[in-house]
């Protein structure tokens, strides 16, 4: 019989994020997975959960998510990632497959458990919800995302800041995810809405790397990261 697959959610980086039934899995499983985005790179979730795991009766695999956007790639390494996880399930050992933030929410776990599922068909997995960076991040900043009948919206930039431009006319709060991407574009159409002095940046919330900035004038190329967002506010 096969193991149990565990999708956990570990929050957005400060490890008393880390919710009580997450900490008892992560303690409890023999085989903890923890992708990391280089070779010479840790593991962000690793690292948030590394007090609650014991080396001595537990297995650590860390796989190589690269920082790409090359789909070939990307589906490689996800297609790794699958095979390790689903070799120790098919041994019958239970897995816990670690994300930060949280699984649900522009997780690459959703990728993996859908090829492990084509390798185990008979798999069993429960996802454990985390924290996510957007919740931290509006708390950090003191921040209501949605009071009332006020609406949120929640989107990655992408290529076509048309859409972005819509969403922050048509909702009381818009939440971008990943800005890295073109915070340059993301910046200057925030301006012609008039928009941006209103905005928020918040880098690697929970982390010794967290960063606030209110008003996007104030933020300096080297204060872009890939763990970014910005909240913008109607009002």
């Amino acid at each position: 019989m096969a193991g149990k697959l565990y999708g956990i959610g570990v929050g957005p980086g400060d490890p008393g994020l880390i919710t009580l039934k997450a900490a008892s899995i992560i303690k409890a499983v023999p085989v903890i997975i923890a992708p990391k985005p280089g070779e010479e790179s840790e593991s962000l979730a690793l690292a948030v959960v590394r007090e609650h795991i014991d080396l001595s009766r537990q297995k650590v695999i860390t796989p190589l998510f690269p920082m790409s956007m090359r789909k070939d790639v990307l589906e490689g390494a996800w297609a790794e990632a699958a095979r390790a996880a689903a070799d120790e399930l098919l041994n019958g050992l239970d897995v816990a497959f670690l994300t930060i933030g949280d699984p649900s929410l522009y997780s690459t776990y959703s990728y993996i458990l859908g090829r492990i599922r084509i390798i185990v068909p008979d798999l069993t997995s429960e996802t454990i919800p985390g924290i996510s960076s957007i919740n931290l991040a509006a708390a950090k900043a003191g921040i209501d995302l949605a009071l009332g009948r006020e609406r949120l919206a929640v989107m990655p930039p992408g290529r076509d800041m048309e859409e972005v431009k819509k969403a922050v006319r048509d909702f009381d709060t818009v939440v971008l995810m990943k800005v890295n991407r073109d915070f340059g574009g993301l910046k200057n159409m925030l301006k012609e809405e008039g928009r941006d002095g209103k905005a928020v940046y918040v880098r690697r919330a929970g982390t010794e790397r967290e960063l606030i900035i209110r008003g996007l004038d104030n933020v300096r190329d080297e204060d872009v990261d890939y763990f970014s967002l910005v909240i913008v506010k109607r009002s």
